[in-house]
């Protein structure tokens, strides 16, 4: 993350408390061999209701960046392995730290469906999200699952790295501005961009940073 390639990118859903977390399950991930940097979150809408969801609610999301031949701990909560997809991600690289993500977990109603789904994804949705240049968003970037689990959901994740401002207000504000270079729902434009026939979401979050571990470094979200 902030602004770097992440060709490989384990993320933790985590019932754990905060403080639980960050004491007893950052050090042991960020001691496995391949893992580069540790960045972990506070659920900032525990319990949204505003849009679909078929995964468990988190309290914490662990972002670890790692290298091939990664082997993950013992689970703590949902945990999964992806890597970037072929295209770039869209957006800003403004060289500050990234202080809060959106969380975007999708998968396609037929595997089928998948390339559909991800040519939308990529052409339309994120394209005009990164078009409408909300404030707070820096980078948006896709990944597809490897880890080769039986239950192959989700299989596509967007990270939206956010650098400023509250998570959940700048995902809030992100709506208002896409209506205003696509127009209202109902309109052709606006029902493209916010949905497709192939499309199940998974999970929506934002997450507020709560610190960073790189090797023996570790920074609160205040440095």
């Amino acid at each position: 993350m902030d602004d770097r390639l992440t060709p490989l990118l384990y993320v933790e859903m985590s019932a754990l408390g905060a403080g639980e977390y960050e004491h007893d399950r950052v050090p042991l991930l960020a001691a496995q061999a391949g893992v580069e940097r540790v960045w972990w979150g506070t659920n900032a809408r525990p319990g949204r209701t505003d849009l679909p969801r078929r995964l468990d609610e988190c309290a914490v999301l662990g972002l670890a960046e790692v290298t091939a031949g990664f082997a993950p701990p013992a689970e703590a909560g949902g945990s999964f392995l992806f890597r970037r997809t072929a295209r770039p991600g869209q957006g800003v690289l403004t060289g500050r730290p990234t202080t809060g993500v959106l969380l975007v977990l999708i998968s396609p109603r037929d595997p089928g469906d998948a390339q559909a789904l991800r040519d939308w994804a990529d052409f339309v949705h994120i394209r005009h999200i990164a078009a409408a240049a909300v404030p707070g968003y820096s980078m948006i970037t896709p990944y597809e699952r490897v880890d080769g689990s039986s239950e192959p959901e989700p299989r596509f994740m967007h990270l939206y790295e956010i650098d400023e401002g509250d998570p959940e207000q700048v995902f809030q504000s992100m709506v208002p501005r896409v209506v205003a270079r696509l127009g209202r729902p109902g309109t052709p434009a606006f029902d493209e961009w916010a949905g497709h026939p192939a499309l199940r979401i998974e999970y929506v979050s934002t997450f507020c940073m709560s610190g960073c571990m790189a090797g023996s470094r570790w920074a609160g979200a205040d440095g």
